[in-house]
């Protein structure tokens, strides 16, 4: 069987672009098992609440929830096992500057299969405070309120 080619997206993790600036996005593989495979390519995995961590020169991704494989055996693993990310070392040391400023951290912000391959992009985010999600939702506002003058205006 021919490998797929392009970008099939499978998971997204949209409250992070809420709650999160994301200044800087990276691709980078996983680390799976055989059956954590499967159940990805069935798209059941959940990136809510997940973020990364850099130990001891390596990236992992913590509480990404991938359910077990049913058709699987004694080969399915633990569903929030840590992942072990796929960098170049100089990206890793690149990302652990960056984590070091103060209020910095690593968020999985997409899944996805690119030419048969799990990736995951990674963003280096910095938190939002209460008032920027109301100056963002605002700004949402405004412009779909100006999309729709030029829509009326278009249709007169």
């Amino acid at each position: 069987m021919a490998r797929q080619k392009g970008i099939k997206p499978v998971a997204s993790n949209r409250r992070a672009r809420h709650d999160y600036f994301v200044e800087e996005t990276y691709e980078c593989g996983l680390a799976l098992h055989g059956t954590e495979v499967k159940s990805i390519r069935q798209g059941r995995v959940n990136l809510k609440e997940s973020f990364a961590r850099i130990k001891d020169g390596e990236a992992f991704v913590e509480s990404m929830h991938i359910s077990p494989y049913e058709q699987g055996n004694v080969f399915n693993v633990d569903p929030l096992r840590p992942k072990k990310l796929l960098l170049h070392k100089a990206e890793i040391r690149k990302l652990l500057q960056q984590v070091q400023r103060k209020g910095y951290t690593l968020i999985p912000l997409q899944l996805y299969l690119k030419d048969g391959r799990v990736k995951l992009e990674l963003g280096v985010c910095m938190g939002k405070h209460l008032h920027d999600k109301r100056d963002a939702a605002a700004e949402r506002e405004m412009e779909r309120t100006a999309q729709r003058a030029v829509r009326t205006q278009s249709t007169d």
